[in-house]
């Protein structure tokens, strides 16, 4: 079932609801810069075993509206509370990948988790992308910056770059012409507007107001978001479990999509 759901005046949210009359609901929030359908190997075998699986695009991107502004991680947690409202969901399993991730950690801390019971994340960029005085952890300003250049020069070259260091695992050809289109449904401004935003957030006092279960999958071998990310995640939250994925990038809900899904289905139970 197919929404989209109002979250300004001018700006509506495409929200893909499958199995809407299953046990357990999963909203996933997808990272930068594919969308919704980036999950299509979670909803294959999650709707299966009865669960409701929603996918929204975030604001800029896939199939949602492109506004020209309201990309920093507070507007795009306040899309997520819209959706939430508006679908009237409750008890659920939030989770996100990467920016993704953020953003539902955002939403954790600025909404006190309304409507969520459990938060995932997958490869999640927090609490920072890059790396800052006391946290060397995440890679450098000038990388970040190289990429919103390469946007502006070369959007295509860009997204088939950063898809190279994506998945740990050799993807097939098609799957990755797949992926790249995926960045393509973006609009080029959110694009660089996202990657902007990674210079200016960061997660470090949201991590504590996390009140949840919180399960944290993370690719040993991320080239994005390093895997001391996810210790610092697990650190940070109270009542966390962190399963490192030994043979994971930033990819792993496909580089290791069948142990992705069984942990994930296990823990939204």
């Amino acid at each position: 079932m197919e929404h989209w759901i109002r979250v300004e005046p001018n700006v509506k949210i495409y929200v893909n609801d499958i199995n809407p009359l299953g046990s357990k609901t999963i909203l996933f929030i997808h990272g930068w810069p594919a969308n919704h359908q980036m999950f299509e190997y979670q909803y294959n075998q999650l709707v299966p075993m009865g669960y409701r699986c929603i996918g929204m695009d975030m604001r800029g991107y896939g199939n949602s509206d492109k506004p020209l502004e309201g990309y920093g991680y507070n507007r795009l947690a306040d899309d997520i509370r819209c959706v939430i409202g508006a679908l009237g969901l409750q008890d659920i399993t939030l989770g996100g990948h990467s920016t993704g991730g953020a953003v539902a950690v955002r939403y954790m801390a600025r909404h006190q988790g309304y409507g969520v019971s459990k938060l995932a994340l997958f490869a999640a960029a927090v609490p920072s992308v890059i790396q800052r005085p006391g946290f060397p952890y995440g890679t450098t300003r000038e990388a970040i910056e190289q990429i919103i250049q390469a946007t502006y020069d070369d959007r295509p070259k860009m997204l088939h770059d950063f898809g190279e260091i994506f998945f740990y695992r050799k993807v097939s050809q098609p799957f990755s012409d797949w992926f790249f289109q995926l960045g393509l449904e973006a609009a080029s401004w959110s694009t660089i507007a996202v990657s902007k935003a990674w210079l200016e957030e960061e997660l470090f006092n949201d991590l504590p107001r996390i009140q949840v279960p919180t399960l944290i999958l993370h690719g040993v071998h991320d080239q994005v978001c390093f895997f001391p990310l996810a210790e610092a995640q697990h650190q940070g939250i109270r009542n966390s479990v962190l399963i490192p994925f030994e043979n994971s990038g930033h990819g792993l809900f496909y580089d290791e999509r069948d142990k992705f899904n069984l942990e994930l289905s296990r823990f939204a139970k």
